[in-house]
């Protein structure tokens, strides 16, 4: 079988994009094969690829793409977490898509409209500009119709309290694109955006404990890749510091999910990023800084009889390269 990877711009390794018929249909099957994927990937030397798109043209006249996100894990070549999505690896998906015939050609102006399976989620990949093995996009992620905002908490409150190493941990949890845990950095320490830009072992220690605490909490399986985390520190107007845990280790930026997830919470009062928002005055769209660069998100919201609903959210200037096929049969023995 031939698989092919693309490499968006930001995210921690490319995506392997497989045809989502020509894998097994059942979970156990499908694992197991992607076990042997895995394997494969070990054997040629692209062990780093952790990010897994099935991918088939969709039978739903709204959709031009159905996809299913599997996360690998690093712990060994069978462990996986097929909850969630990654924005990263929709759009990877959109530009393989096309080189294999699933969609038409891309040009500048047309859209890719993507029904995730994972979560139900449905995205449109809108392209900014397009050459020979590149493009550009701005994503929007678009639910069926308007949430309330209160209802992206995935406790219910604005805050939820943790018990981290005999002390607590104030945390907000939110669910848009993808589950996320945000703290304010300030209060395990961290001051400014430099500090949390060169904070090493001790502070994704930190981070990490908190994640644990908080799977335990929301009683999900420990060991899995969510909720993610971030910690937050204003900037100045419009712009807030972020930095993210990914699997396994830090995210070179932040993941396309957790900037919708961000723009998003930033609307819901009381959570932390609206905290720090509201220390900064922040305007429609959000400017997020990262050690890797700047993301921009713009989350719509609606207020309609005095509840306020998440209408899309959108991020820009999105770049992914394709990165060519990868033969995933073994090679065949030497012949005398």
């Amino acid at each position: 079988m031939i698989a092919h990877l693309a490499y968006a711009a930001g995210s921690p390794c490319p995506t392997l994009v497989l045809d989502a018929d020509a894998v097994p249909q059942d979970d156990g099957s499908l694992l197991e094969y992607l076990a042997g994927v895995r394997r494969r990937l070990e054997a040629t030397g692209n062990a780093q690829v952790l990010k897994i798109a099935l991918v088939r043209p969709s039978r739903h006249p709204m959709f031009d793409l159905e996809y299913r996100f599997v996360q690998a894990l690093p712990d060994a070549v069978h462990s996986f977490d097929l909850r969630g999505s990654c924005g990263h690896s929709i759009l990877s998906s959109a530009v393989v898509a096309e080189r294999v015939g699933m969609l038409p050609r891309l040009s500048v102006g047309s859209r890719v409209r993507v029904k995730v399976l994972n979560n139900g989620d449905s995205v449109v990949c809108e392209v900014d500009a397009v050459d020979r093995d590149t493009a550009r996009f701005t994503v929007h992620f678009v639910p069926p119709e308007a949430i309330p905002v209160t209802d992206l908490l995935i406790t219910g409150e604005p805050r939820t309290t943790i018990a981290v190493d005999g002390e607590l941990a104030q945390v907000s949890l939110v669910s848009s694109g993808n589950a996320y845990a945000f703290l304010d950095a300030r209060t395990v320490g961290v001051k400014d955006p430099e500090a949390l830009f060169a904070g090493g072992e001790a502070l994704f220690g930190t981070l990490t404990r908190i994640r644990a605490a908080v799977t335990s909490h929301l009683g999900w399986p420990a060991g899995g890749a969510f909720p993610k985390i971030a910690a937050l520190l204003p900037v100045d107007e419009g712009r807030i510091a972020a930095r993210a845990i990914s699997v396994p280790s830090w995210h070179p930026t932040i993941a396309l999910t957790g900037a919708v997830c961000l723009g998003s919470a930033v609307q819901i009062p009381g959570t932390v990023p609206w905290q720090v928002a509201q220390e900064l005055g922040c305007p429609d769209g959000l400017e997020i800084i990262t050690p890797g660069g700047r993301t921009a998100v713009t989350a719509a919201v609606q207020n309609t009889d005095g509840v306020a609903a998440l209408s899309w959210a959108s991020v820009d200037h999105k770049r992914v390269t394709f990165q060519g096929p990868l033969s995933l049969d073994p090679p065949a023995p030497a012949t005398l």
